[in-house]
């Protein structure tokens, strides 16, 4: 969407909050799910820590290489989360009883409801039929307001990028499930810590492995109710909360969460185009401004140029007269003697004639 496009949406989202059209967030609608979407299923007491899917994730975006390479496990001792370079973290954990660590791997949830989605008014965001939560950067006006919304602290924004600055989160590797291919990470994954398949295909593989080793499992399949369901679903042998999992999020989705909120969002935009015509005003103000100091400074240039000019003509004018007098006066003064000189010669051949 180009600038005036955008204006124009605005514009008329103002219009319409000013003249009290009703107006709907996402949030105002309930929305179950698409059928036989997919997902992915993380098995924590499968993983090693290893950071393969971290590479893999690295190399199938094409993101820069890390500062750390993936093979040096100290990484694993700071708590990290994603950023617009690093789309899934592996993080370390030391569950309070637990004789040895368990990991976790952190990116989008892939949520059914997402809220970054029902936040973004210029809707940047969309849930697919797959499954996934994608992003469009062409529609994304720069507002973060889906940084905020995230319950789940995953969006980030490339401020480093002066031009072109998008929203970075993991897409589920959609463009690879569009030609039935596995998502990086879970193709990289050594220990089968990871399952890609439908989600309710997913939600009774996980079932039945708590049912079969209920010593080694909590008893919860983590985003199959959480925010409303997630795409992303999680089994541990620890207390989600010690493996830095919100457990107070609830089972209500954020779209139905904030949809009181969210109404007012197309408010927000309607005061844009009151903004951005105060921010276009105060930079003409400041253009003319700046164009008038400008017009003040040649003019005194020009003014001291023309001063030191005439003074430098007067000067030279006064000297070129001083040589001029000058010269005459040599002129006469030989003119002179030169008469003397000839008078006296004329005398002396008279007397001696």
């Amino acid at each position: 969407m180009d600038r005036r496009k955008f204006l124009g949406l605005v514009g008329a989202a103002g219009v319409a909050a000013t003249l009290g059209t009703e107006a709907h967030a996402a949030g105002n609608v309930h929305f179950d799910g698409y059928p036989d979407s997919m997902g992915v299923l993380f098995d924590a007491t499968e993983c090693i820590g290893c950071r393969k899917c971290e590479e893999a994730c690295n190399k199938v975006n094409e993101l820069p290489a890390p500062e750390k390479p993936f093979d040096d496990m100290n990484v694993l001792e700071t708590e990290r989360r994603t950023t617009d370079k690093a789309l899934t973290v592996v993080n370390k954990y030391q569950p309070e009883g637990s004789s040895r660590p368990v990991f976790r791997k952190i990116q989008c949830m892939h949520c059914k409801e997402p809220a970054c989605a029902s936040a973004c008014f210029v809707k940047a965001f969309k849930k697919t039929p797959e499954g996934a939560v994608v992003y469009d950067a062409s529609l994304c006006v720069g507002c973060r307001y889906c940084m905020i919304a995230c319950p789940f602290n995953v969006p980030a924004y490339e401020y480093d990028e002066p031009l072109t600055p998008r929203v970075m989160k993991c897409t589920m590797c959609h463009p690879r499930i569009l030609e039935g291919k596995l998502p990086g990470c879970v193709e990289a994954c050594p220990k089968q810590a990871l399952t890609f398949g439908k989600r309710e295909d997913l939600i009774k593989l996980a079932r039945n492995r708590i049912e079969a080793h209920p010593g080694r499992y909590i008893d919860h399949i983590y985003g199959e109710t959480e925010m409303g369901g997630t795409n992303w679903l999680t089994i541990s042998g620890s207390p989600f909360n010690e493996i830095g999992m919100r457990e107070d999020l609830g089972v209500t989705s954020a779209p139905e969460m904030t949809s009181g909120a969210l109404a007012l969002v197309p408010m927000v935009t309607g005061l844009w185009p009151v903004l951005l015509t105060g921010v276009y005003a105060m930079n003409k103000r400041r253009d003319k401004i700046a164009e008038e100091e400008k017009a003040e400074a040649v003019s005194n240039a020009l003014r001291r140029a023309a001063d030191q000019a005439e003074s430098k003509l007067r000067s030279e004018l006064e000297k070129a007269d001083v040589a001029h007098k000058r010269k005459i006066e040599v002129k006469v003064k030989k003119a002179v003697e030169d008469a003397l000189a000839s008078t006296a010669k004329d005398k002396k051949d008279e007397e001696e004639a």
